[in-house]
Parts: C-alpha cells; sequence; structure tokens
C-alpha cells in the first residue's frame, strides 16, 4: 500500500522545517508579486534594474523565479521601490 502525503504549499513538502518553509512562502509570493509589476509596467530588465536600484543580472535572477538569490528584507524593498504596499499578518 502507498503512503501518500499531503501538504497545503509546495513550500512544506520541500522544507522540514515549518520556519524556513514559512519564510519561503512569503518570499515567493513577494517575487511572483513583483515579477508581475516589473511585467505589468512594461519595463525591460535595464530599466527595472535602474528602478530596484540592482544590476540587470540580478533583475534575470528576479524573473528567472530564483528565490534563493533573494533575502525578504531584499524583496520587500524591491517591491516599495516599485509602489507596493506590503504588510505582514501575524495570526496566533
Amino acid at each position: 500500500m502507498n503512503n501518500i502525503q499531503t501538504f497545503d504549499s509546495v513550500w512544506d513538502a520541500l522544507e522540514n522545517d515549518p520556519v524556513k518553509a514559512e519564510n519561503m512562502k512569503l518570499r515567493s509570493s513577494l517575487l511572483m508579486t513583483i515579477t508581475t509589476r516589473i511585467e505589468q509596467e512594461g519595463l525591460n530588465q535595464t530599466q527595472a534594474a535602474k528602478r530596484l536600484n540592482i544590476t540587470q543580472p540580478r533583475v534575470s535572477a528576479l524573473i528567472s523565479g530564483k528565490i534563493e538569490k533573494f533575502r525578504l528584507d531584499t524583496l520587500v524593498d524591491f517591491a516599495h521601490r516599485l509602489g507596493l504596499q506590503v504588510s505582514i499578518e501575524v495570526a496566533a
């Protein structure tokens, strides 16, 4: 008989540590929102780099979804530079 596990998110499946999984969920959400905003504004990578105050290769990594290259605080900064409001809700 197969032992099938189910998870609330892919990060819960990939990370054994629930703290790391939660951090990855937040980073993933921000990364996708930032990438969508860049696309919505029609920014090319050079324009996005200037706006985010980073290099074009870093924008490429961002757009490619290389989440491991970006800390949560860095992604919050990027969101702010793109005019996005970031808030964190803490629940017990």
